[in-house]
């Protein structure tokens, strides 16, 4: 069998050759180009491609698979990937040991979704990027006021058009401002920035709304009391084909959100949680988890059950409100059923998958 590992790179990529019944490898490194794979695999005409995960993976995968290539995409996070007390590590390393690894079934594959759902997933963490953007800006609005001794209206006031028109009475054109006042042209300066990184989030919005119009699985994620289009959306991009899960543990594992096991003989320690997989995900759950114990009866439960009225358990209850409700947004796309207060019918659906 030969197995084709190669090692993507922004310009240029390693390729291995491993023939597994020889144990020989033969390297080679083309340019990360279109005609330069279609050449490589015209030449080699392997059994089995893999390459590891990276910003570039999609559409080296997908025209890959035009050639009518299968092409497997590994995660180098798990520990048989790890490089641990070696003294080099190059790229045609890189790619024998993702050729032998593959070769003793040892990979952990990535799932790629369709080109159309990695465009949607591309759109949601663009919306997150503004959002931090705009957040960083009236972070640093805040900070030059508190360097002024100037209050200006706290939390979200301060965003509104009365808090917008409080600020700009302080604001001058930077080739106006003498060095004592430069803070006012600087700020000038921020508020162009924030008022044209919320038309570009509007746009986003507006764009992302059209979309979830449309999607079907969205809008059934929408049935959920205290979960609305944007949490939908990231649920829905992130998990893709609901049917790639065999379970509910490997969809918790999935987002990151199932505990970190020691085990050793008669000691069994859990630790946090994983953290693995997709961090806006995880950060939309757990916001919408917080949000849902005012509107939703079931994650009120939940919380209160775990928490036990404790202080330092309130993190940990969140967290696994979380967890189960991704689980249960997971088996309303699987099953194509919409919220149920009722869990008694619903559990044992998921139990059954």
């Amino acid at each position: 069998m030969k197995i084709l590992a190669i090692d993507v790179g922004k310009y240029n990529s390693v390729a291995c050759l491993f023939d597994t019944t020889t144990n020989r490898s033969e390297f080679e490194t083309i340019a990360t180009q279109r005609w330069a794979f279609e050449q490589l695999l015209n030449q080699t005409k392997p059994d089995q491609m893999v390459i590891e995960t990276s910003s570039i993976t999609g559409w080296v995968h997908d025209y890959c698979r035009s050639l009518g290539y299968q092409v497997l995409v590994a995660n180098p996070n798990p520990e048989a990937w790890q490089w641990k007390n070696v003294k080099r590590k190059t790229d045609k390393d890189d790619a024998l040991k993702l050729a032998k690894l593959t070769a003793l079934e040892q990979i952990s594959v990535v799932h790629i979704p369709v080109a159309e759902r990695r465009q949607h997933r591309l759109g949601v963490k663009y919306r997150k990027t503004l959002v931090n953007r705009i957040n960083r800006i009236q972070n640093h609005i805040r900070a030059l006021f508190d360097h002024q001794g100037i209050s200006i209206p706290s939390g979200h006031q301060a965003w509104t058009a009365a808090g917008i028109e409080t600020l700009s009475q302080y604001r001058k054109p930077l080739a106006e401002c003498q060095l004592e006042e430069f803070w006012r042209g600087e700020l000038d300066l921020e508020l162009q920035s924030l008022e044209s990184l919320w038309q570009q989030l509007q746009q986003v919005d507006e764009q992302l709304e059209k979309v979830a119009q449309q999607d079907e699985q969205v809008q059934l994620l929408q049935t959920i009391p205290g979960v609305g289009r944007r949490t939908a959306e990231v649920i829905v991009a992130a998990l893709d084909n609901p049917h790639r899960f065999k379970n509910a543990r490997q969809v918790s594992a999935d987002a990151g959100l199932v505990p970190d096991q020691r085990q050793s003989g008669q000691t069994n320690r859990l630790g946090r949680i994983t953290g693995r997989g997709s961090r806006i995900l995880r950060s939309a759950l757990v916001e919408v988890a917080w949000v849902m114990l005012r509107y939703n009866p079931w994650a009120e439960s939940v919380y209160q059950r775990i928490c036990g009225g404790q202080k330092t358990r309130k993190k940990i209850a969140i967290i696994a409100v979380a967890r189960k409700l991704l689980v249960r947004c997971w088996a309303m796309l699987r099953h194509k059923q919409p919220w149920q207060d009722s869990t008694t019918s619903f559990s044992a659906s998921i139990s059954s998958s």
